[in-house]
């Protein structure tokens, strides 16, 4: 059939361009991992130029002809009726992609994959010496060529819209903002309630932790989530993250606390959550929209339902709190599971992100957002961002940063020229809120199998339920598909008001 075969030399174009993406994700996990420093500026020429070829490859004349055979570029109607339904979905995810890449000149992303990588080595400078003044200017580089981005790509009510669109599709600054209002709202009566009530002792969950010991547990637990070391690889970053550039190799690093067992414990289970929805892709449609995650909103939302949902559970403790107790001996021996569970649940404001309670977490991510619509807008300059950061973080969580390192500098994102990324988070958070109640309704003997270390079961309901679908769905269909619902911040708010009423016992 003619429409199969102009679809099969579409599918060879893409996936030649999804190869050296590929390489370029393993170049980006060598540069967060083993690359000598000296090799900074042959690595940006190498990022560049791979940037260029991938996007000329997915926005050339060749791959418009190939495209257009099969779906009407400027209205998006489908011309091969005969293809199925799956591959029909996956033209209108090329048709977007071409369409965005089309937009922007070659010359425009070479020099953009340049200045990053530059960018990303002086904000880890900048970072170790606590001098914002070193990373300064690449940020305000990296800012101007995010506004022409946007402007390059268009939108129709707000700059930030062509940015978070990049990383949430069809999502909207409105859209974001109204919900994250609700957050704010929500959240600050919940936080005020905790507050209020008796702190918990967490004391023992710090002291000294062995490196080794701690990099024992986590493969330990990494092993009986299914992910190992045939497909993966577990590294150390200065922070932690997932690279995959196929569903056959897909790694993580994380970072080792050395006086915080739970750290790097919370590390783990947040990345192999990104990597198992990696693995869980369909390998043979690797290199086309099928074989590809959605967006990065149900990407978190994977992460976090590992990392809180499953590893702050007390059922994952009841197995898990004894394997501690052996592997730290000494360290636990008196603790009971009622008291583990409490302590790891533990809210209270924090500095950094990545070490944030459930509760103030999405509050850490509010703050983000709010700094970048300011950027993008241009109603805030970059040499006035750890006081506007430092204010904001006073208004939202009651504390204040006590260095550049523990404040602005702390996320890599914006070194990377990532903004609209921010977002992501905690709408993954949302996410997976309504997900996990559908995961209930077909397991409610979920707690009693982790209880006894079953994990396997959880990654099978998240593949059958997100993982194998690719981009043949959005995420709000892959959310009705699943719970039977549109997204919807209620449930979030429900599971966190629910949780922390009981664990803190407040009127």
């Amino acid at each position: 059939m003619t429409s199969d075969r102009d679809y099969a030399k579409l599918y060879k174009l893409s996936h030649h361009a999804r190869i050296l993406s590929g390489i370029s994700s393993l170049l980006n996990w060598d540069q967060e991992t083993y690359m000598p420093p000296g090799a900074a500026s042959i690595r940006a020429l190498q990022e560049s130029t791979l940037a260029g070829i991938i996007h000329e490859q997915k926005s050339n004349k060749k791959f418009r002809s190939s495209l257009a055979k099969l779906i009407d570029i400027p209205t998006g109607t489908i011309l091969a009726k005969d293809l199925s339904q799956e591959k029909q979905a996956a033209l209108k995810q090329w048709r977007r992609d071409y369409i965005k890449d089309h937009a922007l000149p070659k010359k425009f992303v070479t020099e953009f994959a340049k200045l990053s990588s530059h960018s990303v080595l002086a904000w880890r400078e900048a970072k170790q010496t606590n001098s914002f003044s070193k990373f300064a200017p690449f940020l305000e580089k990296l800012i101007d060529m995010s506004r022409k981005k946007a402007d390059l790509l268009g939108y129709q009510e707000h700059p930030y819209d062509a940015l978070l669109d990049q990383y949430e599709p069809e999502m909207t600054t409105a859209q974001t903002s109204k919900i994250f209002a609700r957050l704010k709202t929500d959240i600050g009566v919940l936080l005020k309630k905790i507050s209020s009530s008796k702190q918990i002792d967490d004391s023992f969950l710090h002291g000294s932790f062995s490196h080794d010991k701690q990099m024992e547990f986590s493969h330990l637990i990494l092993k009986d989530m299914g992910y190992t070391s045939e497909h993966g690889r577990l590294d150390l970053s200065s922070h932690p993250f997932s690279s995959a550039s196929h569903p056959t190799d897909s790694r993580i690093t994380t970072r080792i606390h050395p006086t915080s067992v739970m750290s790097c414990i919370s590390v783990i289970l947040h990345e192999a959550g990104h990597a198992l929805y990696e693995m869980g892709l369909p390998q043979e449609h690797y290199g086309s929209p099928l074989g590809d995650s959605i967006s990065l909103g149900m990407h978190e939302s994977q992460s976090r339902w590992w990392e809180t949902r499953i590893g702050q559970s007390k059922p994952f403790w009841q197995h898990y709190l004894p394997l501690l107790k052996k592997q730290f001996k000494g360290k636990f021996d008196h603790i009971d599971l009622a008291t583990f569970y409490r302590a790891i649940n533990k809210v209270e404001p924090s500095l950094i992100r990545v070490d944030a309670d459930e509760v103030t977490y999405p509050l850490h991510v509010i703050l983000r957002f709010e700094l970048e619509l300011a950027l993008i807008e241009g109603t805030l300059n970059v040499k006035n961002i750890p006081e506007a950061w430092n204010a904001k973080m006073k208004a939202l969580l009651g504390i204040e940063p006590t260095s550049y390192a523990n404040g602005c500098l702390q996320d890599i994102h914006w070194s990377m020229g990532a903004f609209g990324y921010f977002p992501t988070y905690t709408l993954g958070n949302i996410y997976a809120a309504q997900l996990f109640a559908a995961f209930e309704k077909k397991h409610p003997d979920w707690e009693s199998r982790v209880a006894a270390g079953d994990l396997p079961f959880i990654t099978q309901w998240l593949h059958e339920a997100v993982h194998r679908h690719g981009r043949r769905y959005t995420s709000q269909e892959i959310l009705e598909h699943a719970t039977g619902k549109a997204a919807a911040a209620a449930p979030y708010i429900a599971y966190l008001q629910g949780k922390y009423k009981q664990i803190y016992n407040y009127t």
